[in-house]
């Protein structure tokens, strides 16, 4: 079974310096039918100006994801992290028992944008951890439970793949596993079901993905219990 979540359906709210949409409910959007799939709770499409950002600000008890679609993101933290995310780069930041941070459009001029995704962990009370590590630009393991070359860790059985899709690809999802996947460059035809970039989908029972593009897209794919 395949849900689709339609890009027009999403939240949105435009506070000048931000532009965002809402996949699930999140501060201000509350929708009882959206409020997360499986252990996958916020995936929110924001754009940054120039000079604007996000001020120090808390977080506990969740799995934190950030990949930048275009432009950069400056990122600060109570552990004493200081880093930029770029395209071809994840973020990978465990709340844990308790963490502030700050994030900020590097460019005082030029957008940054970006999806920041939240997922619950496995447990409460982590010790707070910050991760980044470059990824490729073709469809590639981008973060899972063991981690990887190219992946960040999670604490959480899921993981998620991202990247180009060129033509098609396939995903074998295993028994009593779930998905969810977020287009954001260009459109692709999932098991027969057309989404274009902003659309998101809901997938269980369903054994076997069938991604597949006529022209370049970009899209990510969360494999969940």
């Amino acid at each position: 079974m395949i849900t689709l979540r339609p890009s027009k359906d999403r939240g949105h709210a435009n506070h000048g310096w931000l532009d965002t949409y809402h996949t699930f409910s999140f501060n201000t959007y509350y929708d009882e039918k959206h409020m997360g799939f499986r252990s996958l709770r916020v995936i929110n499409e924001d754009r940054v100006a120039g000079g604007g950002g996000f001020p120090t600000h808390p977080h506990r008890d969740m799995e934190i994801v950030t990949y930048v679609l275009e432009g950069a993101l400056e990122h600060r933290d109570s552990l004493g992290t200081g880093s930029v995310i770029r395209p071809g780069e994840i973020q990978r930041m465990s709340a844990g028992s308790g963490i502030r941070h700050s994030e900020f459009n590097q460019s005082k001029s030029d957008p940054v944008h970006l999806l920041q995704i939240w997922i619950t962990p496995e447990k409460n009370g982590l010790k707070p951890e910050y991760e980044q590590k470059k990824v490729p630009a073709e469809w590639s393991l981008i973060a899972a439970p063991e981690g990887g070359e190219n992946a960040v860790t999670i604490h959480q059985d899921a993981k998620i793949w991202a990247g180009r899709i060129n033509g098609g690809l396939t995903h074998e999802l295993a028994p009593g596993r779930h998905a969810w996947v977020q287009v954001t460059r260009g459109s692709i035809e999932l098991n027969g079901k057309k989404l274009a970039a902003g659309d998101g989908a809901a997938v269980s029972d369903e054994s076997k993905l069938e991604l597949k593009a006529s022209s370049p897209a970009e899209a990510l794919l969360f494999d969940l219990v």
